[in-house]
C-alpha cells in the first residue's frame, strides 16, 4: 500500500522520504547513466580518440554515431535533473539513496558497456592496437565497484523505508 500524505504538515521527514524514495533511485539512475556515458564519449571518444561508439564502418558513421550517443546520454542527464529539481521542490530529496542510484547507474551502463557493447556485440574496444585486457579489466572492475557502492546505499536506505512501512502498520 502506497503512503498517502494528507497534508505536508503531518508528515515527518521519513515519510516524505518514503513517499518519493522510488523517484529518488530513478533519478539517480538516470544521472548516473547520463554522466558515465558523457565521461566515456568525453575522454575516451573526443579528446584521446581511442574509438567512436561504432567502429566497423566509416569514421563519417563513427562521427554521427558519438553524436547519436551522445544526445541520449544528455536526455537521460536532463530528465533526470528535471527529477531531481522536484524532489527538491517537494523536499523529498533523499541525497544517499539519490547517490546509489547514481553509482548503480553508472556502474551498470560501464559493465553493459564493457560486456555487451564491447564483446558480444564488438561494437567497438577500449582501446586499438594495444593489449586490451589491463583495459578490460580496469574497466569492468570499476563498473563492478560502482554497482556494489551503489547497491549497500540502497540497502541501507531501503531499512528507513521499511521502517516507515512497519510504523504505518501500527498506527492502523
Amino acid at each position: 500500500m502506497e503512503f498517502k500524505p494528507r497534508n505536508k504538515k503531518d508528515l515527518s521527514i521519513t515519510e516524505i522520504r518514503y513517499a518519493y524514495s522510488a523517484r529518488n533511485l530513478w533519478s539517480g539512475i538516470l544521472f548516473g547513466i547520463g554522466l558515465i556515458a558523457f565521461i566515456d564519449e568525453a575522454i575516451f571518444h573526443q579528446l584521446l580518440h581511442w574509438h567512436h561508439f561504432y567502429d566497423k564502418s566509416t569514421s563519417n558513421i563513427g562521427l554521427v554515431s558519438d553524436g547519436l550517443f551522445h544526445a541520449l546520454s544528455w536526455f537521460a542527464t536532463v530528465g533526470s535533473l528535471f527529477m531531481f529539481a522536484d524532489l527538491r521542490r517537494r523536499k523529498g530529496l533523499w541525497l544517499k539513496r539519490w547517490a546509489g542510484g547514481v553509482l548503480l547507474g553508472a556502474g551498470f551502463f560501464q559493465l553493459y558497456d564493457g560486456i555487451v557493447q564491447h564483446k558480444l556485440m564488438g561494437l567497438h574496444q577500449i582501446r586499438y592496437n594495444v593489449d586490451i585486457r589491463p583495459y578490460d579489466l580496469i574497466w569492468n572492475i570499476t563498473a563492478a565497484a560502482m554497482i556494489l557502492i551503489g547497491i549497500v546505499l540502497i540497502i541501507q536506505t531501503r531499512r528507513s523505508i521499511l521502517n516507515v512501512k512497519a510504523d504505518n502498520r501500527h498506527a492502523q
